[in-house]
């Protein structure tokens, strides 16, 4: 164990409207970035994986352009994405690993998905260390959750595990409390959005963003009736229905844009059809907010909420009318991806725990009594 060595970490971070990147030495950020790609741009892409030498030019531009050689780079950090559903914490990213991502063995199509694959490209390039951090397939669920009416489908754990676990752990910190003491409503939202239920430190429920559950986003379709899909795929097809999911729903399928401040500006410019779309998403948002506080049993001791959309205070003075009487409301400006990547990063390069290594096999693979 050396906690007194200086280490210079890159976090890479693709996400359904951006890429971003950031420059750490041990817990001080050096640098970052947020390059914003309007839908248009990334739906010219035939697949996620088709988007690799893209997000790469634009992280290697950045470096480049701040003076920053990437063999001086240390460890590299990515996202993760759909990999098999696992446990949380932090992993070494292996061939295997970046296979299953690559190969969506999720199920998911995500940009996510970029960040383990994007890594291993660097790190056998320029040299290092590579890891990822509670990856969106962290599956904690209790069992009711997993439930639906179909006899062998299952509901998934698919969520921004990272950016919700690392809020809960701030906020946990803010009131001098463990994130294991408490009961959380945990959101994340941005261009997609996840509501979740914490109870003593595990994510037990929440919504499916990648599958169509929950509220729309702006580039997500959320819950649609099952029946209304099976009409739209009348003059539809599947590839197309899957993109709604994930790339080129909500905002995207109403306006063309998953420009959040390019809506918003339409809303304050009194445009009626773009009030209801954006009205009619903070309902969603607050309808499964009261969903899992009933998962709960009402027992929240907090909601707390982070993402890009939470700069918008109509959506936040909105959240609050309608679900502050739930539980206390806390609002972050700020996502704490980043910092809980390198956090996860520098606990093992410091022994303070063990990497974990991915097996390839889902952490939950059904109820015994229905095999």
């Amino acid at each position: 164990m050396n906690e007194d060595r200086i280490y210079r970490l890159l976090v890479i971070n693709p996400g359904s409207t951006s890429t971003k990147a950031a420059l750490y030495e041990n817990e001080k950020c050096l640098m970052e970035t947020n390059v914003f790609h309007d839908a248009p741009l990334l739906l010219s892409f035939p697949t996620v994986n088709d988007q690799l030498e893209f997000r790469k030019k634009v992280i290697l531009d950045y470096l480049q352009e701040n003076g920053v050689d990437p063999a001086s780079i240390d460890v590299w950090i990515g996202r993760g994405g759909s990999c098999y559903p696992l446990t949380g914490g932090t992993y070494r990213i292996t061939d295997k690993l970046v296979e299953d991502t690559r190969n969506m063995a999720g199920g998911v199509e995500h940009p996510a998905n970029l960040g383990v694959q994007l890594a291993k490209e660097f790190c056998d390039e320029y040299g290092g260390q590579m890891f990822t951090v509670d990856p969106p397939k962290v599956d904690e669920f209790w069992d009711l959750a997993r439930m639906t009416g179909i006899k062998g489908v299952y509901r998934k754990s698919s969520l921004h595990a990272l950016n919700l676990k690392g809020t809960a752990r701030e906020y946990a910190s803010s009131i001098r409390k463990r994130y294991e003491d408490l009961n959380l409503i945990v959101c994340h939202i941005d261009g997609g959005i996840s509501i979740s239920a914490h109870v003593k430190g595990r994510m037990v429920d929440g919504n499916d963003i990648a599958g169509g559950d929950g509220p729309f986003t702006p580039t997500r379709i959320g819950s649609v009736a099952a029946a209304d899909m099976l009409s739209w795929l009348e003059d539809h097809d599947m590839s197309e229905a899957k993109k709604l999911c994930t790339r080129s729903g909500g905002f995207v399928s109403h306006f063309g844009t998953s420009d959040k401040r390019k809506v918003w500006k339409m809303v304050e410019d009194g445009d009626s059809r773009a009030r209801r779309v954006w009205d009619a998403m903070i309902y969603q948002i607050c309808k499964c907010i009261g969903a899992m506080a009933a998962a709960m049993e009402g027992r929240v001791d907090a909601i707390v909420m982070g993402g890009g959309l939470c700069n918008f205070q109509d959506l936040t003075d909105q959240i609050l009318k309608r679900c502050g009487w739930i539980a206390p409301i806390k609002i972050y400006h700020e996502e704490f991806e980043h910092r809980s990547l390198v956090a996860g990063a520098l606990r093992v390069l410091r022994g303070q725990e063990e990497a974990k290594i991915y097996n390839g096999k889902p952490v939950w693979d059904g109820f015994a009594d229905e095999k």
